[in-house]
């Protein structure tokens, strides 16, 4: 059956992803709300946008007006809130659009949906869905052993974190509250095509090609569990048609590398010498090591993962390579080129 699905922060890295599988791969009607920031990009939507299927709204997710007439216009069946505020270093700069866009955001949208649902009582018998997609960086930093689980508690050690933490609660709170069907999904560090230039694969890569330094935090030991792109969007699509309401998923690529092991892999496969890597002082409160215990969206979900992070990261080069095009326009907008 084709749903309605309105998918938040649609032209960034995540939701372009979510946008190109949802409408390509299993024929759904397609609605991307995006402020369009810096982050935001529509030639990550080429492949879909001469689709009827597709749609898209220039729209800021903290307007309440917009957003809900969104809502009406569009009658949706589910919507995936991907849009956010998502990089670790702006949030300790500057947190108070985190705050703003994360948890502000969030509620107009939880409470927009449950106007919608108040008003569609009756209209229709198929029920409306909330996928509220987050991170693991809520749970904080672990040791050098174990995995984070769905019941882990949270420990978010930046602005950036906590204001996802705040959302997720939020989120939660309404299917307690108002029996909203909702779900939260939190997953690993993502990798592949189109990421901005300024997470640490896209970065590497490119300062890689122009035998640039590429600056590596402390001593590069951070442990981080990587996660294709596609493998998170598949489990966000398993959650919003297979998934519980009310509960909590966790996504990991079951593949745990130090920062310095991913720097190293990328100047390997492009031929660089590691020379080029240059470690800089530590990020402030960063967190040692994320690990993801999958098992219960495996089990649940009958989720799989397709991609391992080693052959993901060198695939994720070689599109670099090929899609010049795309980074630079992105860099030479954000007046970093």
């Amino acid at each position: 059956m084709t749903r309605r699905i309105i998918v938040t922060g649609g032209a960034g890295f995540i939701g372009s992803a979510v946008c190109r599988h949802l409408l390509s791969d299993l024929g759904h009607d397609v609605l991307i709300i995006d402020k369009l920031t810096y982050a935001g990009n529509l030639a990550s939507l080429a492949p879909i946008a001469s689709s009827a299927r597709y749609a898209f709204e220039k729209i800021d997710i903290c307007d309440a007006d917009r957003v809900g007439a969104i809502f009406s216009d569009y009658r949706p069946d589910a919507i995936i809130h991907l849009a956010a505020e998502s990089h670790v270093d702006r949030s300790i700069a500057a947190p108070s659009a985190f705050i703003q866009t994360n948890v502000v955001g969030t509620f107009v949208l939880l409470e927009a949906a449950r106007q919608y649902l108040r008003r569609r009582k009756g209209l229709r018998t198929d029920h409306f869905r909330f996928v509220h997609v987050s991170t693991d960086e809520v749970y904080g930093s672990l040791g050098p052993s174990g995995k984070f689980t769905e019941q882990s508690p949270l420990h978010p050690s930046s602005p950036y974190s906590a204001s996802k933490a705040g959302a997720d609660l939020i989120a939660l709170a309404f299917f307690k509250t108002f029996e909203q069907d909702v779900i939260v999904t939190r997953c690993s560090n993502n990798y592949g095509p189109y990421q901005f230039p300024e997470k640490l694969i896209p970065l590497m890569i490119i300062k890689a090609l122009r035998d640039e330094p590429l600056p590596v935090y402390g001593d590069g030991m951070n442990v981080r569990d990587w996660i294709h792109v596609e493998d998170h969007c598949s489990g966000i699509v398993a959650a919003l048609f297979e998934g519980k309401a009310g509960t909590t998923y966790n996504f990991g690529g079951d593949g745990e590398l130090t920062n310095l092991e991913v720097v190293k892999l990328i100047l390997e496969k492009l031929g660089k010498p590691e020379s080029l890597i240059s470690f800089v002082t530590d990020r402030l409160g960063h967190d040692r090591r994320y690990a993801i215990d999958s098992s219960f969206a495996h089990r649940e979900l009958n989720w799989k993962l397709r991609h391992t992070p080693r052959e993901g990261i060198a695939s994720t080069v070689d599109w670099y390579l090929q899609n010049q095009s795309w980074w630079e326009e992105l860099l030479e907008r954000a007046g970093r080129y």
